[in-house]
């Protein structure tokens, strides 16, 4: 499988490449074109247990959508939902995403969904990430435009909870307050961070989903009257 990443950092299409019977999952819905021997097929995979779980609490779609290549071997080009940028991750062992950030995968992927612990509930990304672990690639969607971050031994990043897209194994994190004290955190307009310590590498979002929601809920016509 090679992912061939166009149009972006504002509207990203991945373009994934696949050779003859090769297949790739993407998330349902994802899909904008394809070329012709492509066959497609759509389940909630794991089992309908496991797919609850990936859509109610990593945020992501019940059903998986496979895209299977013929024998002469063909494409397909996916984009995300919110306008943004697109990485494509190589995954030797495992990588944990945010809520909403996965796009596709190829075989030899797992996806299931963990508990991040207290500390990410914190956070704000909902207690809840969807990990890809094995060995391939994944393709990780994002909010704006997307950064790759390589921290080293010691070294450490402070990063909004909302502006995370995925981090490798390695990085240890915790959540704590941006400032000292409840009103200097309140007037600052931030809420609770994520410290990571190196060594390894994250990627990261230049707009935050749920400032976005925030933004929307107060001019539909509901929210006045």
């Amino acid at each position: 499988m090679d992912i061939d990443v166009r149009h972006s950092p504002s509207f990203t299409v991945a373009r994934v490449r696949l050779a003859g019977g090769e297949s790739v999952r993407a998330e349902s819905g994802a899909m904008m074109a394809t070329s012709g021997g492509i066959a497609v097929s759509a389940k909630a995979e794991g089992g309908l247990l496991k797919g609850l779980k990936r859509s109610v609490l990593g945020g992501e779609s019940l059903f998986v959508t496979r895209f299977t290549a013929d024998a002469d071997g063909s494409w397909v080009d996916l984009a995300a939902r919110l306008p943004g940028d697109v990485t494509a991750i190589d995954v030797d062992g495992g990588v944990s995403l945010a809520r909403g950030a996965w796009l596709c995968s190829s075989d030899g992927i797992d996806l299931d969904t963990k508990w991040g612990g207290l500390k990410n509930l914190a956070g704000g990304e909902g207690g809840f990430l969807v990990r890809a672990e094995g060995t391939g690639q994944v393709a990780a969607a994002c909010y704006g435009a997307l950064d790759r971050v390589e921290l080293g031994t010691g070294e450490t990043l402070v990063l909004d909870s909302g502006h995370l897209v995925a981090f490798e194994d390695g990085l240890s994190y915790r959540t704590r307050k941006v400032t000292q004290g409840l009103m200097q955190t309140l007037k600052s307009g931030e809420g609770l961070v994520f410290e990571f310590s190196g060594p390894g590498r994250l990627w990261t979002q230049s707009r935050n989903p749920s400032a976005l929601v925030t933004w929307l809920t107060t001019k539909l016509p509901f929210s006045r009257g």
